[in-house]
């Protein structure tokens, strides 16, 4: 999945270049990320932690107001674990403490993006795209305690995909304000036969296209 992720980023990275005059851009806002964790019939979604994102990103134009935006980003995700809340999904005492989870990533996000021009003011943007994902720290925190380290040491698979959805507003100056979601499709916990926990973000930012 890494290998066409990848090959596919590459080959439109190349038409995209090939087309009219690239420009740069960069993002940065606050991520409310959860996890959806489905174990053995149950399903959960947590409690969001809060972190933050930094992407740097190129708009390739390939047709009317429709870009491509290829970009390299550093996303913050995780999740909290109200207990109280897990034990009304199970129907039983846990005998754990609230948690919280605080994930490091860095991406590769590919997304089209389209421009709905509103006049002298600038343009509304809507996209989608796939990204792909190496985790670079965990730290988790149960009660009093925490620990930090890397993805293996947590149980975590390294690698993560899924699809980003974004929306905002661009004025002439190239002034963004933006929104997104992103939905992950991979099972990020290791060696898990009966069960998922897939990452889940909701980010607001500005950022600034040149």
């Amino acid at each position: 999945m890494k290998r066409k992720l990848l090959s596919i980023a590459a080959a439109l990275c190349f038409i995209a270049g090939a087309k009219a005059q690239t420009s740069y851009g960069i993002k940065a806002g606050v991520n409310f990320a959860k996890i959806k964790e489905s174990v053995k019939g149950f399903s959960y979604t947590s409690n969001a932690t809060t972190s933050f994102y930094v992407t740097g990103y190129a708009d390739m134009p390939i047709a009317n107001n429709l870009s491509i935006q290829p970009g390299v980003s550093l996303q913050g995700k995780g999740n909290k674990i109200n207990v109280k809340d897990l034990e009304q999904v199970t129907g039983g005492s846990l005998g754990i403490e609230d948690s919280k989870s605080e994930l490091m990533y860095i991406e590769v996000p590919v997304n089209f993006v389209y421009s709905i021009p509103t006049g002298n003011s600038g343009s509304v943007f809507l996209g989608a795209g796939p990204y792909a994902g190496v985790g670079i720290h965990a730290k988790a925190t149960r009660g009093n305690e925490s620990d930090s380290g890397s993805f293996s040491d947590a149980g975590l698979k390294t690698f993560d995909a899924g699809l980003n959805f974004l929306a905002g507003f661009k004025l002439t100056n190239g002034f963004l304000i933006n929104g997104g979601y992103g939905l992950g499709l991979t099972n990020i916990v290791k060696g898990a036969e009966d069960g998922s926990a897939k990452n889940r973000v909701f980010s607001v930012g500005v950022g600034f296209q040149f």
